[in-house]
């Protein structure tokens, strides 16, 4: 009888293993230059953008982001235009899309990183960035209509 136990137990913990393997391995990372051809089709805007924990989209109301395929970034309302870089490249197997604005300050400081893609489509583009204090920041751009 405690044979079977342990066995059920084994049994057990090895289809627990077997089971918690991480299915993001599998997944299909979008590419560099898929990443590229998305976003550099038409404008974008900041549909969602959280910082420490605090959401603060409303910074980037307003703000139509065009993502030239010279690798110039730029952001406009209309009155004020942010002007930077961009690229999207692979690093340790993600693909990442890094902005970099020329002037930093305000809120375009704190999207000046090195992003790493979350999802894509055509409309809609999801990025992480892990803060120096572990916190997990997130940027959302869809395409302007």
């Amino acid at each position: 009888m405690k044979a079977i136990k342990i066995l059920s137990i084994l049994a057990i913990l090895v289809c627990t293993t077997m089971g918690c393997s991480n299915d993001d391995d599998n997944s299909q990372v979008s590419s560099p230059s898929e990443v590229t051809n998305t976003v550099t089709n038409g404008g974008w805007v900041v549909t969602f953008y959280k910082e420490d924990n605090v959401t603060q989209t409303n910074n980037f109301s307003g703000f139509v982001f065009t993502f030239a395929t010279n690798g110039v970034l730029s952001a406009t309302n209309g009155s004020v235009n942010q002007t930077g870089t961009w690229s999207s490249y692979l690093d340790s197997g993600s693909t990442k899309l890094d902005l970099m604005f020329s002037t930093l300050n305000g809120p375009f400081e704190e999207i000046s990183e090195d992003w790493k893609v979350i999802s894509r489509s055509a409309t809609k583009i999801e990025l992480s960035d892990v803060s120096g204090d572990g916190s997990v920041d997130l940027l959302t751009f869809e395409k302007n209509n």
